[in-house]
Formats: C-alpha cells, structure tokens, sequence
C-alpha cells in the first residue's frame, strides 16, 4: 500500500507533547528495548496474545523508538550508533520468531496469519526510516529465507501470496526508489547509506553520473544486480519466477505480481521527486530486466492482433484472470530462487533473456493482465537511458531481437485506439472483474482488526493525480466521465506507439552497422507498417512517415530487393493515409509516397516497381475498401504531380513524365471507381466495370490477379460459383503462364494453353504482347500467387467453385493440371484427397447426368412443344432442367438483352448475351431489368419491347429508355452435336445462340401455315458461357429466313424426334408417351400432322425450287408414320387393363391418320426421278472408271 508524506514531522510533535505532559525525558530504562524483550521471551497465552494485537504492539514500539531519538537528539546521528546491539539483536530475534509463526500456522489459522504478517510488513517499513537500512534488510532477508524454505518443502500458493503481500508493503516506502540505489554501480555492495532524514535521504541518492560498466549486468536478475539493488530485485525476481510457465501453480498470482510492478511503476510516474528525465532515467535503471522478462513470457501473453499470428499461439488464447488460490502446486524451484543472495542455486539462469529452448505454447494471461504488463514494460522503454538501451540492444542476438520486435508488434495491436463506443464497451467487461478484485483486496486489508485499522489511517491523504501514462482501472458511470476517460485511451494510445517508434529507431541505429541489418530491419519495417494499418492520432502518424522516411532513405535495397511484400504493403498504407480527412495526414503521406517513388528511381532510372505497387494499392483499395476518400485522394495526387515538377535534380530526367503517367493512370482508375460506386446496385455493370479495369492491366499479371480475384469475390457473393470458377481458373492461367517463364520446371503448366480444356477463354492471359515485362525483373510478378503453391491454391479454389456450380465433367480437367504437380512432389495426402474428390464427382455425374437429367431436358421440351397449334410452337420455350424433387443439376437460362436510348450511356444500341440462373423465365429478368432501371430513370420512362423484331432507333422516343428482351437457345452445327453429347457438353463453352421470330409477308406474327414464315437468328458472342462475367457482347449476328414449308419439315422432324425419345427412353414413362402420341394422332389437333400434309402435300408444287422440300416434308411424314406406329406398340405393353379402351382410340385415330396421309406420302414427283445422263450401252472402260468424265 502506498503511503505518502513525512512522518519524521508527525513523530517529532508527538515527542513534543509527552514532553509537554511530562515535563521530563525518559532515564531509565527504555520501553521500546524492554517490549522487544519481553516479546522474544514471552510464551503461551502471553506470547499468544501478543501476536493476536501485534499491530498495536509494533506501533508502540515504533514511537518509542522516535520518541527516544528526538529527546536524545539522535536523529541527526549516523542510524549505526543509534540503538545498542543487544536491542537490534532482539529485533532480530523477534522478526525470526514471528516469520516462523507466519510459515508454520497459515494453513491453521489463515486470518491470523494475514494480520500477523501484514503487522509485520509495516513494522519493517517503518524501521526503514529510523534504523539502519542495512540492518533493515537482513531482517527481510531472514523473513523472505524462512519462507523459502517453507515453500521448498510445502509448495502452497497461499504462502506465496502472503509473501508478495509483504513485498508490496515493504516496497510501499516512501524513499524506496533511494533505498535501492539507483545511481550505483554493480560492484559488490557497500552498507545502505545512512542518511538521517528525508530531505538527505532523497538528495543522496542522485549524486553520482552514469559510468561505463557491463551494461548487460543491468538487464540481468544477476546476483549483483540483485544485491546492489535490493528491493527491486526482489519484485522483478517474484515476477520472473511466478510467471514462468513452467510454475503451473503460479497461475492464480499472475495478476497480483502484474499489479505489484504495474502500481509501483505508476508511484514513481506520479512522483514530482522523479519529475525531471535524467532522475526518471535512473529510476528506470532499477527495472530494466522487467524487458528481459516480459520478452521470456512473450508466448503466454494474450494475443491484441485478433488473427494468426507469427508467435504461434492460438488466437484469442488468453483466459479469465484466476484469483481463487486454490490447491495449486508450486514449482519445487521457485522457493530457492525467491530466496535471494544467499540462495545462488537458482535453477534457472541468471538473465531471463530469451531462451531459445524455452518457446512453450502458452496462452494462460487475461487481456488486461497483458495489457498492464506491457505498459510497465514501455514504461521502461520510455525512460530507459537511450545510450544504455542502444547498447544492450548491440549485444543481443537476431533471435532475441527478433523477439524483442515480435512484443512491439503485440503492444502496437495492444494499444490500438478502438473508439468511443469500443471503449465502453471495454470499460464495462474487462475492468469489471478488476473493480471487484480490488474491491476484495481491500476489504481484506482495511477491515477493522489490528493492522487494517492504521492502514486506514495511514491512508487519509489524498493520493497523487494519477499520470496519463498510467491505465485507469475503474469503470466510470456518466457520460461525461466517459468520454473523458476516452480521450485519456486515446492519448495512451498515441503515447504507447511513439515509444515503440522511438524503440524502434534506436534498434535501427543499433544494426545499421551490423552484418544481420536486413533481417532486423524487415521486422522492424513490418512492426512500422503494422502500426499504420491500426488507427492512429495525426500526431504519431506525422512522426511515423517521418521515421519511414528515414528508414526508406537509408536502407533503398530494403524495400526494392528484399522486402517485396512489405513495399507493397508500405504503398497501400500510404495510399491510405493520401485519402484521409485530415490535411497534416495527407501531406505527410504525399511526402512519403513521392520519396518512395523518387528512391526507386534513383536506382535505375526507374521506378517500376513503385508503379505497379502503388497501381496495385490504389485497385486493392478499390476493390474491398469502402471508406477510402476519392476526393481527398485526388488532392494527395495532385500533390505528388507538384512535387515532381518542382523538383530541380530530376527536372531533366524522365522522373516528371513517369510520375505523370502513373497519376494519369491512378485518375483513370478513381473515375471507374465513381462509376463503380455509381453502379453498385447494377451487378452486371459493376462486374464489366471491373472487367474493363483487370483487362487494362493485360500486362501487368500483379494488378490483372488482384481484379480477377475481386471479381471472383464479387461472384461468390452473389452465388454465381461458374462464373467465381471461370475467374479462378483465368488467375491461374495467368500465374501459369509467368511461373513458366521463371521456372522450367516438366510437370508444371507450360502456360494458359495448358487450361484449354477447361475453357476456351484462357487463351486470352497469353503474355505474347510486346509490353509484358519479364517476371525476373524489377519484381515483377513478386506476389505470394506466382509460386507454385499460389498456383495449387487457385486451381483448388476453382475445382471448389466448379463442384458448387454442378460442373463436375470441369472439375475432372482442373484436377488433371493438378495432379501432374502433386505426383511430382510425392504428395500422396494430396493425390489422395484429389482422387477422393474425383471419385465424388464422378458418382454425380452418373447419378444425375446419365439419366434422369437428360431425360428430365427432353421431357422439358416436350412438355413446351405438345400444344395445339403449330405457331404456339414457335414461340418462346425454356432449354434449362425441369427442377425435380431429386435435386438434379441445372444450368443457365440465356437472354439477348438489348439497350436503346441515350439514357443509357456506354450501354446504348448495346446488345449482350445474359446468363440467368437455371429456370429463369422471361417474365422474371424482364421484371427485375425494368423495375431496376426504372428506379434509377423513372417508371414512366422505361419501356420494355415484347416482341423480337428488328428495332429501328428513329420510331422510339428519344427522351425514354427502352429494353428489348429475348429468350435464347444455344445452337449448334451438325457436325458439333457429335461432340456435344451430355447435356454438360450442350451447356458448357458456348458461343452462338439462336432465337426464332415468326412473321408472315403482310407483317402479321402469325397467320395460316401456308403463309407462316420464320425467322432465325443467329447470335455470336465476343467469349464463351461461362465466363468471367454474367453477360457478354454479341459481335455477330446472322439471320436465316424459313419458308412455310421448312416450317413445317422443321416441325415435324421435331415431332418424330419426341416420339422417337418417348419410345425409346430408359426406364419408360408412360404417361409422357401417352401425351405425345395424343399430340399426333389425335383427332382433337388443330393444325396437326393431317392438316399440315394437306397443304403442303396435296399438290405438287409448281415452283421446281420447292421440289426438293416437298419430297423432303414427304419423307418426314412416313417416318413419322412408322414412330406413332412404334409408339403404339410400345404403349400397348406399357398400359393396365383400365387403359386398354384408351389404347384402342389412339390405334383407331392412328389408323385413320395414315389412311388419310397414304395418298400424300405415296404421290412422288417424278421431276425427281428422272436420270440426270442419257444410258447409252456404248461406254469405254475409261468413262465408266471415272466420274470426272460426266458432262453434265
């Protein structure tokens, strides 16, 4: 407990007044001498009593003993000839005996046990300041030995805690920074100045100046740092021992040891007596192992980065503070090394520095205790010597700084400023416990028995102000007071990360001049860039692009040579900064960007690097931030332009041009930004604006990755895992074809070729353009995907995409670049998690593909087709899957889309090719495109064509926007449809659509079938379906005109083909072939099969064109004939006895069917069949041998 003010004063007027009562000093003999005696010697109920109110006992004896200095005038005396021997051998006798009662009755009578050693502790403290300090501290000692000994033999926590409470109170001294003093060299230890007063005491102990010594000696728990500086060696010693991990039993004091260092440290701060630095400065001195051992500990610590992190421990591992101190073991080490000087044994070295055998996976500390365990350590940090840090600094190894930079990187991401209502929130769980621990703690010490009675009086004065360094630990009610405590946060915040910047300089002068610089400085640039992606305050960030300034101006080859990641980590945090709110901010990054870039150039006259890192920054940024300024950011460009013009050494270099193209470049982005920001309820159009943007970046894979990666992400998000795949599978086409640049390696991909087979629009990621840069220069191509592992990465994420698509046929031809790589590396867990997948996919595809869905297709169709009239057939049908209760797969439904009207923009008398999810129907996408663009143009000024006639632009209104939607089917040549056997291959890579218009000569859409022409049109996109986007250009269009006849030829080839699959489809489906064969013969068909071969088959046609057509449509209707009479046949052995009168009526209506088309079928033309040459039976060998010798 801390107690401020002199009591030397309070002493002496008590002194004054039993003299006053008096009239006379004490002669004979003195009470505190005879107490002492009597107390040693006393036994049973006596010695008993005394120890139940020794509180009051120890108390007397201490004004007796003031009492007897002043009226003897002795307290100016030197405090070695103050008491005789045998008194101060008394003293020592009674301490022994009273330490021995504390270790052999605590686990008997605990509340005692407590009193008795609280009363103990405040006796010493008091003796501090009348008796020989000396003195004072073997009688400590004899305390802190007996209970040594005790926990050697009896690991109890509870002993252990009642120790550290002694400690706490001993430490609680008013000159304690003096009593260990801090301005000594670590020699063997003189006796403890005897200083007769306060105002001596505390100017002795700044007398001398720091002289060179071992500095390494000062960051030790070394036995000469522990004996030169007493005190304080025990507590760092308590808190390396109980914090060790291999203490198990320590855990429940870890808090309490943390708050013993964390209150001591906040005393000195708050000291007016330690006010100037130089003084501050030694009293770091006295704690400059605790960074040795906080640096031991890093592992246990909780972990602030709220990800994986580089330490090893799992994250969020910090539990709940542990207070109860149960029946928890004692490491048999720790006893003997809490022991002291007298006690050299110790199990574990001198110096807690880090031990590389030591790394345990711990994560047994609460956020706060870590927390309040790191500010004491920056504490430390902040007022150590500089020159004394620099130089232990020197004499650590690249492990141990390694580790020293790995707690700054904790204590940034600890100390990062969350807001107000963060910390509310904060305020009200973490420190929750914390309040009512100290609340406990409290209670247990000022109740209302023996000592706590004089501690509660000790304590009236008011506390000091408390520092702004120092962590507030209680909970505030009002608004107010919150907010004020948020600003307190705040400053700690700033405060914390500048002297983690002023710890990180002093590291780079330290290694600026060693050979292991480059490893040190990448951890001490990644500690800096860490600290700029947290929130900051303006003022630590004006410092921290200051010291990166530096850092970059000294070490160039850093950033450019080894640190590839980190400069583009380094420009991304610095583009970030250019778009802040606040100028000071921007300006500072402007500064340091254009440096950047100037750095780079001096180098090779280039700055490609920076280019691209910066180009990549300004589109990661883009991409996924949402809170970035564009306005600001164009300022902080502006800036950048300015400074390269007015800089007079590279006026004359390209250096001004090159940052000109690069600014150009970043505008041009920012403008497709707004358009992005403009177009985010436009998924299509926010996905061809990222298009356009990744197809600027051909020839720069870096920059072209990132966007095919956004896209992919943008996909994802909205379920459109074909086309996710498609981008995944371009990104490794990409990466493919660089690492085949930088590596010759057989088994990897010889390129984008190489992915051929899994789509045709990989060839597009070509580097063939005279503007590729080499991947093995300037960087390029530096990212964590152009290895082989990043290659491996994407192609799994594209099988993974695939398989969500239903697209199992391409999740086979990804695994094959796969494969290829894992059986070259011998990776058996990999081939065979891959074959386990393929075996997966595989069983799909039989399950659902060989079967049902191919049958499900046509049944779809045939369900559209059997209508009534033929020019119902014409119209708009579906080529997509019928959903089935069994969760078939289901691909796209395709639209042409076409956009009029200068309301549109860039999109107008645009025509594209929608991709929709698989049972889209007309109505739906006409929907959701017209209420779309009706909300950003109006209702009233949106239009939507029904038909799928030409539009001519002249007859439309100008001022209205107007959107033509068609359904579209793939096509497909005759000579593709062997190779497009699956319904996969009829959905997969496709390229022409086709959509039919019916129309007759005197512009009607439909008429009579004589007079039914048809129109089909043919449309040809810029890529295949699937592609990296939902909707792609029509660059062809082709148009076939059908005459009725054809109309009809192609009707009927299309009946005889569902009857065909009706009859033959495994297993039978009686009820879809009974309602095919009612669609032909029944007699209920209006412009059926019968009606359609009376006009056109009753006469033979006089046009000798249609000739062919007619004998065409003549010969479709007698295999018709023969599939309704195979149909028949098939339903008859298919039908119950309740259906055979039914059977019956279709034979009948077949019957007369084929009676009346008998004449028809059989009238031939003989045009048709006469010989095209006059049969002579005078022919030569030689004209019968060779065809070319007709004469046609």
């Amino acid at each position: 407990m801390e107690r401020s003010g002199n009591r030397m004063s309070s002493h002496t007027e008590t002194a004054s007044f039993l003299q006053t009562l008096t009239g006379r000093l004490p002669t004979k003999k003195l009470f505190h001498e005879e107490l002492a005696l009597q107390w040693v010697v006393s036994s049973g109920s006596v010695r008993e009593g005394a120890l139940q109110q020794a509180w009051f006992f120890f108390e007397l004896m201490v004004k007796s003993i003031i009492h007897h200095l002043y009226f003897t005038d002795r307290l100016e005396s030197p405090r070695k000839n103050r008491f005789p021997e045998r008194f101060m051998d008394d003293i020592t006798a009674l301490v022994s005996t009273i330490a021995g009662d504390i270790v052999s009755r605590f686990q008997k009578d605990l509340e005692l046990v407590e009193r008795l050693n609280t009363s103990l502790a405040f006796f010493l403290n008091d003796l501090l300041s009348v008796m020989d300090r000396g003195f004072v501290f073997s009688l400590i000692k004899t305390y802190w030995k007996q209970v040594s000994t005790k926990l050697y033999a009896l690991q109890n926590p509870t002993l252990e805690s009642l120790r550290l409470d002694f400690l706490r109170i001993v430490c609680s001294h008013e000159h304690y920074v003096t009593l260990n003093l801090p301005c000594s060299l670590l020699t063997p230890p003189a006796s403890p100045s005897p200083s007769v007063s306060s105002a001596t005491s505390q100017s002795s102990g700044f007398s001398t100046h720091v002289q060179d010594q071992k500095i390494a000696n000062m960051f030790e728990l070394s036995v000469p740092f522990r004996e030169q500086h007493y005190l304080a060696g025990l507590v760092l010693t308590e808190l390396a021992v109980i914090l060790d991990p291999e203490a198990e039993g320590m855990f429940g004091l870890h808090k309490k040891v943390i708050s013993v260092v964390h209150n001591l440290l906040s005393s000195h701060d708050s000291d007016p007596r330690y006010a100037d630095t130089e003084v501050k400065a030694r009293v770091a001195m006295l704690y400059l192992p605790l960074i040795g051992i906080v640096m031991e500990t890093l592992p246990q610590l909780h972990d602030f980065t709220e990800s994986h992190n580089q330490w090893g421990r799992p994250g969020g591992a910090g539990g709940e503070d542990h207070e109860a101190e149960g029946n928890s073991i004692i490491s048999q080490t720790v006893a003997m090394a809490i022991a002291g000087t007298s006690v050299p044994q110790m199990s574990r070295p001198s110096s807690f520095l880090l031990n590389p055998q030591s790394t345990r996976q711990h994560g047994s500390f609460s956020a706060e205790s870590s927390r309040s365990l790191l500010i004491c350590l920056l504490w430390v940090l902040k007022n150590a010597d500089e020159m004394v840090l620099q130089k232990w600094f020197t004499d650590l190894s690249v492990s141990q700084l390694n580790r020293l930079l790995d707690m700054l990187y904790l204590c940034v991401s600890c100390f990062e400023y969350k807001g107000k209502k963060a910390f509310e929130r904060m305020n009200s769980l973490t420190f929750k416990k914390s309040k009512d621990m100290k609340a406990k703690l409290e209670e247990a010490i000022l109740g209302s028995i023996g000592a706590r009675q004089e501690m509660v009086r000790r304590s009236r004065a008011p506390p000091p102000a408390p520092s702004p360094s120092v962590l507030p630990n209680e909970p505030l009610g009002t608004r107010a007071e919150l907010e004020h405590e948020a600003l307190i946060d705040g400053n700690l915040a700033t405060e914390a990360n500048l002297i983690i910047l002023d710890t990180l300089e002093i590291i780079v002068q330290t290694v600026s001049v060693t050979e292991s610089k480059e490893s040190i400085l990448g951890g001490v640039l990644k500690v800096l860039l860490h600290s700029m992606a947290c929130n900051q305050s303006a003022l630590y960030l004006q410092h921290c692009f200051a010291t990166q300034r530096a850092l970059v101006s000294k070490f160039p080859e850093l950033l450019f040579e080894e640190e590839t990641e980190q400069c583009a980590d380094l420009c991304l945090r610095l583009l970030r900064n250019c778009s802040s709110s606040i100028g000071t901010i921007r300006s500072h990054a402007s500064a340091s960007l254009y440096l950047l870039m100037r750095q780079n150039f001096e180098i090779g006259n280039n700055f490609a690097r920076v280019k691209m890192q910066v180009t990549m920054s300004l589109s990661s940024l883009v991409g996924t931030s949402q809170n970035f300024n564009e306005e600001f950011l164009r300022r902080s460009l502006k800036t950048i332009l300015t400074y390269a013009e007015e800089d007079l050494e590279l006026r004359e270099t390209t250096f001004p041009d090159q940052v000109q193209d690069l600014v150009f470049n970043l505008h041009m982005i920012l403008s497709d930004t707004v358009k992005m920001k403009e177009h985010q309820e436009d998924p299509e159009m926010l996905i061809d604006l990222m298009y356009r943007i990744a197809k600027g970046y051909q020839t720069s894979p870096d920059l072209r990755l990132t966007w095919l990666q956004n896209m992919a992400g943008k996909h994802s998000e909205r379920n459109n895992h074909a086309e996710a795949a498609q981008c995944l599978v371009h990104s490794a086409a990409l990466v493919a074809e660089y690492l085949s640049m930088l590596e010759d390696r057989k088994y990897l991909p010889v390129g984008c070729v190489t992915f051929q087979n899994i789509s045709s629009n990989v060839l597009e990621e070509s580097a063939v353009s005279d503007d590729v840069v080499s991947p093995d220069e300037e960087g390029i191509c530096s990212g964590k995907y152009f290895t082989e592992a990043g290659l491996v990465g994407l192609l799994e994420q594209a099988a993974a995409s695939f398989s969500m698509a239903g697209m199992y046929e391409a999740v086979n031809e990804v695994y094959k670049v796969l494969i290829p790589i894992h059986e070259a590396n011998r990776d058996a867990k990999k081939l065979a998690t891959i074959h386990g997948k393929l075996q997966e996919a595989f069983g799909k595809i039989v399950h659902q593909v060989n079967g049902a869905s191919h049958l499900r297709w046509h049944s779809a169709k045939l369900l559209a087709r059997v209508q009534p009239r033929t020019h119902d057939r014409l119209r708009t049908r579906r080529s997509t899957l019928v959903p089935g209760k069994d969760g078939k797969r289901m691909f796209g439904t395709y639209f042409r889309v076409g956009f009029y009207g200068s309301k549109f923009g860039d999109l107008d008398e645009q025509e594209f090719v929608y991709k929709e999810p698989a049972i889209t129907k007309l109505a739906e996408i006409s929907h959701r495109l017209e209420g779309f663009y009706g909300e950003r143009f109006g209702e009233d000024q949106v239009e939507v064509i029904k038909d799928s006639n030409p539009v001519d632009k002249c007859k439309l209104d100008p001022n209205k926007a107007f959107v033509q939607i068609t359904y579209v089917e793939p096509y497909f040549d005759t000579y593709e449809m062997k190779d497009r056997i699956t319904y996969f291959d009829k959905n997969y890579n496709l390229r022409r659509f086709v959509y039919c218009t019916p129309f007759t000569l005197d512009g009607r859409a439909h008429g009579d079938l004589h007079e039914q022409f048809k129109r089909k049109t043919i449309l040809t996109t810029s890529h295949a379906f699937p592609y990296i986007k939902t909707r792609i250009n029509i660059i062809h269009k082709e148009e076939i005109i059908s005459m009725p006849i054809e109309v009809a030829i192609e009707d009927m080839q299309k009946k005889t083909q569902e009857l065909a699959f009706a009859t033959h489809q495994d297993p039978a489906d009686a009820k879809m072939l009974q309602m095919v064969l009612q669609g032909s013969v029944g007699t209920t068909v209006n412009q059926g099969p019968l009606e359609v071969a009376q006009v056109f088959l009753s006469e033979i046609p006089s046009d000798p064109k249609l000739y062919r057509h007619h004998n065409k449509l003549r010969l479709c209707f007698k295999d018709f004939t023969k599939r309704c009479e195979d149909a028949l046949r098939k339903n008859k052995s298919l039908i119950g006895p309740d259906q055979k009168e039914y059977q019956r009526e279709l034979e009948r209506n077949y019957h007369r069917l084929k009676e009346a088309l008998q004449p028809l079928i059989n009238r031939k033309i003989p045009q048709l069949y006469k010989p095209v040459l006059q049969v002579t039976s005078h022919r030569d060998s030689f004209s019968r041998m060779s065809l070319r010798k007709l004469d046609i």
